[in-house]
C-alpha cells in the first residue's frame, strides 16, 4: 500500500474537502459490498422488505405498510427513491403515485441503518432486521409516539413476507448524552452498554438511507480529541451539517459497562451459549485492556483510513475472532480457542462436510473453508459440528462442560472486574447477584438436583429406542443400580455397552432422561427389570407424571423468584416404585379378603403398604430434585423432609401423590395424599401441633414445630403414653390420624385437650379404674387406681391439684392479677365401663372439696442433696418425717403413723395431699404432670409399706 492511499485529515495540517469526500467514498464503497451481501443472503419477498424500508419511512401513503397517519413524522434525509423501487412500491398497490418533497419542511428521518449479523460471516436465512431509525431531536412526544407506531405497522407487514424486523428509535442528539427511547422490540442490550452498543453499531451497521456518520470523518488518532475535530469540521464548512448525524465517539468506555455488558452476554448465554460465547469473550478483553481500549470499530475505521478495503477481512465475526484469537494466543489457553472456533463456526452454520445449497459456493462458505483450514481442523472434526442437531447424550455433555466452564469464569471475572474498578451505579451488586442466581439455578451442581445437560447445544438429544436395565452394582454384587442404554438391547447385550446414565434410584435416572429430553413421547423403551418389580405400566405412568410434573420446555424463571432464595413449586410424590407391597401374597397367588383396609395397617396381620416414596421437587428456581424415603418409618421420614422444605408464611406447593404398584394403588396413593394433606394443614396453622399415626402396631409422633419439624418413633402404648407425658415448653395440641389407637379410649381422650385448662378423665372397671390428665400443656398422665366409689377416686386427685394451683400463685406478685394461674380443672366420664369397647366422653361435675369428711394432709417436699440424690420429707398433719433421719424406713414410719391416727381399721389408700417440687429446679414453673408423675411414685412407695404394715 502506497502512502498516497492513506488518508490522514490533521487539524495542524489543514483539511481538504475533497480528502474528506474521498473517505466518505472509501465508506460507502464497503457499504455497499455489505449491502449487498446482505441483500443475496434474503430470499426474494425478503429483499423487497429490506428495498422499500427507505420509501416507506420517506412518505406517509394511506396504502402503503407502515400507514398511520397525514401527520406521522416522515420524509428521509438526502433520499430520493430509485425507479425500481417505485415500481416494487406500485406492486403492493397500484395507486400509488410517488410525489417529490420539493419545498416541504426539513426531513424528521436522519438516517436508516441495518445493524448486527446481515451482510456478515453469521448471517442466517432467519437472521433478523434490526434497524436503527435515527430521527431529528425536535421531534415531539406525541411524533414519537407516532413513529413508534409506524414501525410496528411496518414490523407485522414484514413478517407476512417472511422477515422478522425490529426498529430502534434512536435521538443523536440524547443518545450522545446516554439517553435512549424505549425498545420497540423484545431484543434489547440493556441500557447500561451505551459505548459497546455504539461500538457494535459502527463496526457492524449497514448504510440504507439518509445522513452518514459523523464519526466516519474522524481518525482513530483524534478520537480522544473527537468533539474539537468534528467542531472544526462544521464551524468551518469542511463538511455540510445536513449529510451527518452524530452518535458520538469511543475514546473512553467507562469500566461499569463491561460487567453491564457482560452480564447481559451470560444472561443469554445461559439457554443459547454459542451465540453468547464470542461478545462474552470480547467484553473481556476489553476490559483487559481498560483504559487504553482498542475497540474493534477503530480497527475497523483505521482499516478504511488505510484503504485497506477487502469485505472478508473487515467482516464484523471474522475481525471478531482474529482479535480473540490474538487475546488467548497470548494468555496460552488454547482450549478456550478451539471453544471460541466452534462458536464461530457453529454461528455461522455453513456445515463444510455438506454440498454446498446452490451451484457456486457462497462468499461465506469460501471463506469459512480458509478459517477452518488455518485452524487446521479434519474432516471429522467438521463432520462432528455439522452434526450438532443431532449430538446426544454423550456429545452434548462433553460439550457442556466446556461451555459451563465458560460462563462461571466469566461471571467471576465480572465480579472481581466490578470490585477492583469499584463500578457502581452502571450496575448493582444486585443485578451481580441474580445473575449468580440465574447460573446457580442452570448449572450448580447439587445433591439430588437432575443436572441439565443441554443448554442449547444441540436440538434434539431425544433418543428413538432406549433400553432401562436393573442389574447388580458390577464392584458390589449386593446393591442393584438402573442403567440407561441407547438402542433396544436383549438380555445381557448390555454388558458390552456404555450406559447413557447409571443411577441408584429408578426415578432420579428417568427425571434426569425427561429433563434432559432423552426420552420424549416417540421413545421406545426395552425394559429388563431383574429383582424390581417395576412393569412397563408402571414404567409408562412414571414418565407421564415426570411429564405432567415439569412439561417441557420449561418456562424462563422471571426475576421476582430469583430475589427470594428458591421455594418447592410443585410436588410429586410416587410411592412404592418398582416395589410390591403384596409380592409375597401375589407369588403365592393368594387373594387377601380383609376389613382392615387401612394402608398402613392393612388385613388381620397389620401390614403397612407404603414401602418406598421417592419425591421429585421443582422449585422456583426451575431446579429440579429427586430424594428417596425407603427405610421401616419411609412414609413419615419423607412427611418430616417435605414440612421442613416448606418456606414460612408462603403458600404451600402444589402436591400430587401417585402410586402404580401391582396392589391396592389407588388406595395408597390415596391415604398418603391425606395423611399429607393434613400434615401440611396443621404446619401452616403455626400452632406447634402434635400428630399422632399408627403404622402397623407402632405409633409416630410428628412434632409439628413451625420451622422443625420433628418424628418420633414409638413401639408400642406404654412408650407412646410415656412420650405423651414428657414435659413441653408450651401447649400443643394433639391431632389424632382416624386410624390411629382404633378401639383404645385414649383415642377420646387425646383430641379433646385444652389450653389453660387440667383434664381429669376416668373409665371405671370393676374393683379398678383408670385416670387420665391432659394437664395445662396437653400432656398426659395415667394411673390405674383401685376403685371403692367415685369420691374416693375423684377427691385425693382435685384436693392435690387445688394445693399444686394454690402453691404456683403464692410464688407470683399479687400486684399482676392477670399473672395469677386459674386453671379450670374438668372432669370426664369414658364409658361404658368395662372390657367393652370406649365409645365416648361424658363431663362429670367437679368434686367438691370441702364436705364433711375431713381429710388427713400429708405433704411432700422432694429437695436435691449433696450427692445429688433426691431427699424426701414427709409431713402428716404438719409432724415431719425426714429420710435425712430415717433413711430406707420412712415410708414403713410414716404408714404406721397414719395408721394410728385412723379412727377405722380399713387400710385404703394413703394420698399425698401437697407437694412442693421448688428444691429440685429451682425457679422453673413445672408442668402439672410433673407433679402428678412423683405424687404417684410417692403413694406407690407408701402403699406398698401399707401393704407390709
Amino acid at each position: 500500500m502506497s502512502p498516497s492511499q492513506e488518508i490522514r485529515p490533521d487539524l495542524d495540517e489543514g483539511i481538504d474537502r475533497e480528502v474528506l469526500g474521498r473517505l466518505r467514498q472509501r465508506f460507502m464503497l464497503l457499504n455497499r459490498g455489505r449491502l449487498k451481501r446482505a441483500t443475496d443472503g434474503l430470499s426474494p419477498r425478503q429483499q423487497t422488505v429490506l428495498k422499500l424500508l427507505p420509501l416507506f419511512f420517506h412518505v406517509n401513503h394511506p396504502l402503503l405498510p407502515g400507514y398511520v397517519s397525514g401527520v406521522t413524522p416522515a420524509g428521509v434525509a438526502r433520499y430520493e427513491p430509485e425507479a425500481s423501487v417505485l415500481a416494487e412500491a406500485q406492486r403492493l398497490t397500484r395507486s400509488f403515485s410517488y410525489k417529490a418533497r420539493h419545498g416541504k419542511p426539513p426531513t424528521p428521518i436522519h438516517g436508516l441503518f441495518l445493524m448486527g449479523s446481515l451482510g456478515t460471516l453469521a448471517q442466517a436465512d432467519k437472521s433478523d432486521l434490526d434497524v436503527w431509525v435515527c430521527h431529528a431531536s425536535e421531534l415531539s412526544d406525541a411524533d414519537r409516539a407516532e413513529l413508534a407506531r409506524k414501525c410496528q405497522l411496518i414490523e407485522a407487514w414484514a413478517t407476512t413476507l417472511g422477515a422478522e424486523a425490529h426498529f430502534f428509535l434512536i435521538d443523536p442528539a440524547r443518545f450522545v448524552l446516554g439517553e435512549r427511547d424505549a425498545q420497540l422490540s423484545a431484543e434489547d442490550c440493556g441500557s447500561t452498554q451505551h459505548y459497546l452498543l455504539l461500538d457494535e453499531f459502527y463496526r457492524t451497521a449497514i448504510w440504507l438511507a439518509g445522513r452518514t456518520p459523523l464519526w466516519w470523518l474522524v481518525p482513530v488518532h483524534e478520537e480522544g480529541n473527537y468533539a474539537q475535530f468534528t467542531h472544526t469540521l462544521l464551524s468551518k464548512r469542511f463538511i455540510r451539517e445536513n449529510e451527518f448525524f452524530d452518535l458520538g465517539n469511543l475514546a473512553h468506555i467507562p469500566p461499569g459497562e463491561f460487567v453491564g455488558a457482560g452480564m447481559w452476554q451470560i444472561y443469554k448465554g445461559i439457554e443459547s451459549p454459542y451465540k453468547s460465547l464470542l461478545k462474552l469473550l470480547l467484553t473481556e478483553v476489553y476490559a483487559s485492556e481498560h483504559p487504553q481500549v482498542q475497540c474493534l470499530s477503530l480497527r475497523f475505521k483505521k482499516a478504511v483510513f488505510a484503504n485497506r478495503l477487502n469485505l472478508d477481512e473487515l467482516d464484523p465475526y471474522v475481525a471478531l475472532y482474529q482479535r480473540l484469537e490474538e487475546y488467548l494466543l497470548a494468555r496460552n489457553e488454547p482450549q478456550r480457542l478451539e471453544l471460541v472456533r466452534r462458536s464461530l463456526y457453529l454461528k455461522a452454520n455453513k456445515k463444510l462436510t455438506r454440498p454446498p445449497s446452490q451451484r457456486n459456493k457462497s462468499w461465506q462458505r469460501l471463506l469459512l473453508e480458509r478459517l477452518t483450514e488455518e485452524w487446521g481442523w479434519s474432516h471429522e472434526t467438521l463432520a462432528t459440528l455439522d452434526e450438532r442437531n443431532e449430538w446426544k447424550v454423550l456429545q452434548v455433555a462433553s460439550e457442556r462442560q466446556a461451555l459451563v466452564n465458560e460462563l462461571n469464569a466469566s461471571h467471576r471475572f465480572l465480579i472481581q472486574l466490578a470490585h477492583g474498578q469499584q463500578v457502581a451505579g452502571s450496575v448493582s451488586r444486585r443485578d451481580l447477584n441474580m445473575l449468580g442466581r440465574r447460573l446457580h439455578a442452570a448449572f450448580e451442581r447439587k445433591a439430588g438436583k437432575i443436572e441439565f445437560i443441554n443448554p442449547g447445544i444441540s436440538a434434539d438429544v431425544s433418543e428413538a429406542n432406549l433400553t432401562l436395565v436393573h442389574q447388580p452394582d458390577r464392584e458390589d454384587a449386593t446393591p442393584y443400580t438402573w442403567a440407561l442404554y441407547a438402542n433396544s438391547l436383549a438380555s445381557q447385550e448390555w454388558l458390552s455397552h456404555v450406559p447413557l446414565k447409571r443411577s441408584r434410584q429408578l426415578l432420579e435416572l428417568l427425571a434426569w432422561a425427561h429433563r434432559n429430553g432423552v426420552i420424549d413421547g416417540s421413545t421406545r423403551l426395552t425394559l429388563h427389570p431383574d429383582s424390581s418389580d417395576l412393569s412397563e405400566f408402571e414404567l409408562f405412568n412414571l414418565l407421564g407424571s415426570l411429564q405432567d410434573l415439569a412439561p417441557l420446555p420449561l418456562d424462563s424463571v422471571e426475576e421476582a423468584p430469583l430475589l427470594r432464595a428458591s421455594v418447592p413449586r410443585d410436588v410429586l410424590l410416587l410411592v412404592n416404585v418398582g416395589v410390591d407391597p403384596l409380592k409375597q401374597h401375589r407369588e403365592l397367588n393368594v387373594l387377601m379378603t380383609t376389613e382392615r383396609t387401612d394402608p398402613l395397617s392393612y388385613s388381620g396381620v397389620h401390614e403397612n403398604l407404603v414401602m418406598t416414596l421417592d419425591q421429585i421437587t421443582l422449585n422456583s428456581w426451575n431446579e429440579l430434585f429427586t430424594s428417596r424415603h425407603d427405610s421401616p418409618h419411609a412414609l413419615l421420614d419423607c412427611i418430616r423432609d417435605y414440612l421442613n422444605s416448606l418456606p414460612l408464611h408462603q403458600p404451600p406447593p402444589r402436591l400430587t401423590v401417585r402410586c402404580f404398584c401391582h396392589n391396592r394403588a389407588t388406595a395408597i396413593a390415596q391415604r398418603v395424599e391425606e395423611v399429607f394433606a393434613t400434615t401440611q394443614r396443621l404446619w401452616a396453622s403455626g400452632l406447634n401441633v402434635r400428630y399422632l399415626l399408627q403404622v402397623q402396631k407402632h405409633f409416630h409422633l410428628l412434632e409439628l414445630n413451625t420451622g422443625k419439624v420433628r418424628h418420633v418413633a414409638l413401639p408400642n402404648l406404654a412408650a407412646l403414653q410415656s412420650h405423651l407425658g414428657q414435659q413441653t415448653p408450651h401447649y400443643s395440641p394433639l391431632y389424632l390420624d382416624h386410624h390411629a389407637l382404633a378401639g383404645h379410649e385414649l383415642a377420646l381422650v387425646l383430641p379433646m385437650g385444652q389450653p389453660e385448662c387440667i383434664q381429669v378423665f376416668y373409665r371405671l372397671d370393676g374393683q379398678s379404674a383408670d385416670v387420665y390428665v391432659l394437664d395445662e400443656h396437653n400432656a398426659l398422665w395415667h394411673q390405674r387406681l383401685p376403685y371403692h366409689d367415685e369420691p374416693g377416686l375423684l377427691l385425693p386427685l382435685q384436693r392435690f391439684l387445688h394445693s399444686l394451683l394454690m402453691r404456683r400463685n403464692n410464688r407470683l406478685p399479687l400486684d399482676n392479677p392477670q399473672q395469677l394461674v386459674s386453671y379450670e380443672t374438668l372432669y370426664y366420664q369414658i364409658v361404658p365401663a368395662g372390657n367393652q369397647r370406649a365409645r365416648r366422653v361424658e363431663p362429670r361435675p367437679t368434686p367438691q372439696l370441702f364436705t364433711q369428711k375431713p381429710f388427713y394432709d400429708v405433704q411432700a417436699i422432694i429437695e436435691q442433696g449433696s450427692d445429688g440424690q433426691n431427699q424426701v420429707s414427709l409431713y402428716c398433719n404438719q409432724r415431719e418425717f425426714t429420710q435425712l433421719d430415717l433413711g430406707s424406713a420412712l415410708y414403713a414410719t410414716v404408714v404406721r403413723h397414719i395408721l394410728d391416727q385412723r379412727q377405722d381399721s380399713q387400710r385404703y389408700r394413703c394420698y399425698i395431699t401437697d407437694l412442693d417440687l421448688s428444691g429440685l429446679l429451682s425457679g422453673a414453673q413445672l408442668q402439672s404432670t410433673l407433679y402428678l408423675r412423683y405424687k404417684a411414685e410417692l403413694e406407690r412407695a407408701l402403699n406398698a409399706a401399707l401393704a407390709e404394715a
